[in-house]
């Protein structure tokens, strides 16, 4: 009890002192907790949406990942619908006709699908559909000119109903009236949804009214959904494996697995930034408690010396300690609410609209919270608190504060370098690798054991790289910086694991940059030397050009050729005997102008002779292809076609690579007019001199189908820089967390410091120190710390990325680019960052009562 009763009573007398590392805790706490809150939110809010949509049993065509992308979705027939009703135990037959495979536009010719990547979705208006929507506004759709949309999208884009649209599928274009606003019951998830009446959907969007999507089935009373499901497969005998039949349960698992996907990566994603907060938080911790007990020596001495035993002293830190993991838990806890709150209006900006009375906080995020932030905060204590056992009754009679250990023992630094060699060794071998799985696995060793070597070595730097720093930034200051410099020597293990705090963080982005910025670079290099095309067009939603946008631009002035390019699943036979499903690279023979693909054999215009193909140099070995070879290519929906291998293409190249090519019109001869995939992209070549005019008349042609863009090669850089740029922009906000925790642990650091030199602050001061000189000391040791952290974490993450680059230039991504205007707008950062940090503790040295300073004990 006493031992409590003394904990407490340091605990709150020092409370203060303890607010930044309760912070740090909080902070990542808070990002553990916020996101399971919201992962737990998001899948509560889906698993209600599924349950209201899902039928008794449904039946639906059976899934081929390997089918023809023809623009239109699989189907049923419609025929099925009487044998399904006619079954014992159906007491409803709900026949549905929907696509992902459209684009609305309004009057304005602006798209009306969404920017987050939702998908944009046309159905038919039936009993399905009023469990999840209901109209608020109109009325239902009747015939083939009326639709309703969901509320959310008609707000967005200011649709009104009496609004005309017109719908871009691969049947064909059609315009249709707004008769009708549906609002969600539950939740929208993010898509813009269109509704048809019946036969509207079937001819519109599947192309014919003697097929449907699927069909939903109602049980009879007392017949349960396994019972139907059983009795449906027996009704449909042996054609029953034609068809995907769930129960209700089944249904919603398969729904809860598409959007589980993408939860799990984002869940996971954020806990891995929480994890990062996490480590840099236990530095903090770890000095915070460090410099409390190297403060409170003569008091430790004076228990020791009264009878209080080991123990008892451990005993009493430890405490400290899980009071400030329960205070700093229980405000993250209540910190990841609000963040998951954050969240969601952050997705709801986005399109998901999600309803915050739905929150859901299970039992277990709460205990995981208070569980990791205490556990953290006690093991980052006990280092600490073990050396406060060690602490003998004659510390009574010493100053407080002075520093048991200055220098870096001589095991540690052994150690430290061992581990930063063989890290490095791991790193060598990841470079010269040249299988990028096993590759893989030695970046990932070098990069935790380099990491954990700087940092065990990271007292041992601090005497050499400071005084580098130093010599550099602070001799220009005179005294004053030469103080500064000595006071950030003074400790070499405090600021070693200061500036590690901030190295982890920056070595993280460093690495990022380098692996951004030369992803783009390759990217850049293999436009520049294998693309000759003038332009490039595709679809922004990932959706194959419909026949209609491909005859628009053939028909565009000004232009030399125009490429097509689309993607044949097909069954390929090789002479070892071996076959397996491949992707067939389907495109006219103007191909081999518009993208110069190297060869090792051959030459790749013969490919595009008619029964004639290529193959990658890496397929060729695998599988003993040679020139001249005949390949069986079954394709799949089509017919057995009999190729010749015409030429053996590099795989070194990050455009196309692994690709086989072969001629569109030789594919088309293979596969029904119904199961030709559709173009994915056109390119196309100006005429000579003309591609301004090019580029107007090719923009001009599509201007009718908002969803397709027409980029020349300038552009198409850009689009890659900028979706590389999106990314990393990303991850540098969610690393953001763990410096700024780093930057919590340097203010923490110096305004402990402060604390610990009072006396000697009161000394300078006597001695003629001006307020303005101490805080400017303050300042410059809080800078070169910052700076000693940066240095390592720029170092350090170049050479991950390096690494990574070398890893990345197996798959054709050979260029290194170093960012260098962003390592050093870092590095420059870095001192910002630092003197920020200082501002504070500066501010309260420089306010110091002289004679108080000097008297303090």
């Amino acid at each position: 009890m006493t031992v409590l009763k003394t904990s407490l009573r340091n605990f709150l007398a020092h409370k203060g002192r303890m607010a930044l590392s309760a912070t740090a805790v909080l902070l990542s706490v808070a990002f553990v907790c916020g996101t399971l809150v919201f992962t737990d939110t998001m899948n509560a809010t889906f698993d209600k949406l599924f349950a209201n949509v899902a039928s008794d049993v449904s039946v639906g065509p059976k899934e081929n990942d390997d089918a023809q992308q023809t623009g239109r979705p699989a189907t049923v027939p419609a025929s099925l619908r009487e044998k399904l009703a006619r079954i014992d135990g159906v007491a409803k037959v709900e026949p549905s006709a929907d696509s992902r495979q459209l684009t609305v536009v309004d009057g304005r010719k602006k798209s009306l699908s969404p920017t987050s990547g939702a998908p944009t979705v046309g159905a038919n208006w039936d009993e399905g559909a009023k469990k999840s929507v209901e109209i608020t506004s109109g009325h239902e759709p009747h015939g083939p000119a009326e639709v309703v949309l969901d509320s959310d999208t008609a707000d967005k884009h200011g649709v009104k109903t009496g609004d005309a649209l017109r719908v871009i599928a691969a049947p064909g274009d059609f315009t249709v009236k707004v008769v009708g606003i549906a609002t969600y019951k539950t939740t929208n998830p993010g898509a813009a949804v269109f509704y048809f009446d019946t036969p509207t959907a079937q001819a519109k969007l599947l192309g014919s009214t003697d097929e449907f999507s699927g069909y939903g089935l109602t049980a009879a009373s007392g017949v349960s959904d396994e019972q139907l499901k059983e009795r449906v497969s027996a009704a449909l005998g042996s054609s029953a494996g034609d068809y995907a039949l769930r129960t209700a349960a089944e249904s919603k698992e398969e729904n809860k697995k598409d959007i589980g996907s993408f939860l799990d990566v984002m869940k996971y994603a954020l806990l891995a930034f929480a994890g990062i907060a996490v480590l840099v938080g236990i530095f903090l911790i770890v000095n915070t408690f460090s410099m409390l007990v190297a403060q409170r020596t003569r008091e430790i001495g004076l228990m020791r010396a009264i009878g209080s035993g080991r123990p008892q002293i451990l005993r009493s830190v430890l405490v400290e300690a899980v009071l400030l993991g329960v205070v700093g838990s229980v405000l993250g806890i209540g910190g990841g609410v609000a963040l998951a709150v954050g969240l969601m209006e952050l997705m709801g900006s986005m399109g998901m609209k999600l309803d915050t009375s739905e929150l859901t906080i299970k039992a277990a995020t709460p205990i995981v919270g208070l569980t990791i932030g205490v556990l953290v905060t006690v093991l980052a204590a006990f280092l600490p608190a073990f050396k406060a056992t060690k602490i003998s009754p004659m510390a009574a009679l010493r100053d407080a504060g002075t520093p048991a250990d200055g220098k870096a023992g001589k095991v540690r630094a052994a150690i430290g370098l061992v581990l930063t060699a063989v890290g490095g060794l791991a790193l060598a071998g990841a470079a010269q690798s040249d299988d990028a799985a096993a590759g893989s696995g030695m970046l990932a060793l070098g990069v935790v054991l380099t990491l954990v070597g700087f940092v065990v070595v990271g007292p041992l730097l601090a005497g050499f790289v400071v005084r580098v720093i130093s010599a550099v930034v602070l001799r220009a200051f005179g005294p004053v910086g030469r103080l500064a410099e000595r006071n950030a020597l003074r400790n070499p293990r405090r600021t070693g694991a200061t500036a590690s705090a901030l190295m982890i963080g920056l070595a993280l982005v460093a690495a990022l940059s380098v692996v951004g910025s030369s992803m783009v670079a390759s990217a850049t290099e293999q436009l520049d030397k294998s693309v000759g095309a003038d332009f490039i067009v595709q679809s922004e939603n990932q959706q194959p050009l419909s026949p209609a946008v491909v005859k628009a631009i053939k028909s565009a002035g000004h232009v030399e050729h125009v490429t097509e390019y689309t993607v044949v699943n097909a069954k390929i036979t090789t002479p070892d005997g071996r076959s397996g499903t491949q992707r067939l690279s389907a495109v006219t023979p103007t191909y081999a102008d518009d993208v110069r693909a190297e060869t090792v054999e051959g030459d790749l215009k013969d490919a595009y002779a008619k029964d004639a193909m290529s193959v990658p140099e890496g397929f060729a070995k695998d599988h003993g292809v040679k020139l001249g070879d005949r390949l069986t290519v079954a394709m799949v929906d089509g017919r057995t076609a009999k190729l010749t291998v015409k030429a053996v293409t590099s795989d070194d190249t990050s455009i196309d690579k692994g690709a086989m090519y072969t001629d569109i019109a030789t594919a088309r001869s293979y596969l029904p007019a119904g199961k030709m995939p559709l173009d994915f992209m056109v390119l196309a070549k100006a005429a000579d001199g003309q591609t301004k005019q090019a580029a107007a008349a090719l923009k001009a042609s599509v201007e009718d189908y908002p969803q397709v863009k027409v980029r020349d090669q300038s552009d198409y850089k850009k689009l890659i820089q900028d979706q590389v740029g999106q990314l990393l922009n990303m991850i540098y906000g969610l690393l953001a967390l763990a410096i700024v925790v780093a930057v919590l642990g340097v203010v923490n650091t110096l305004a402990l410091s402060v604390v610990e030199r009072t006396r000697e602050i009161g000394l300078l001061r006597a001695i003629g120190l001006s307020r303005r000189q101490m805080r400017r000391m303050i300042r410059l040791e809080s800078v070169v710390i910052a700076l000693f952290g940066a240095l390592l974490g720029l170092g350090l993450g170049m050479a991950w990325g390096t690494t990574a680059q070398k890893l990345l230039a197996l798959q054709g991504l050979g260029v290194l680019d170093i960012p260098w205007p962003t390592i050093i707008a870092v590095f420059v950062g870095s001192a910002v960052v630092g003197l920020l940090a200082a501002l504070i503790p500066a501010f309260r040295a420089g306010r110091m009562n002289v004679l108080n300073a000097i008297a303090t004990d």
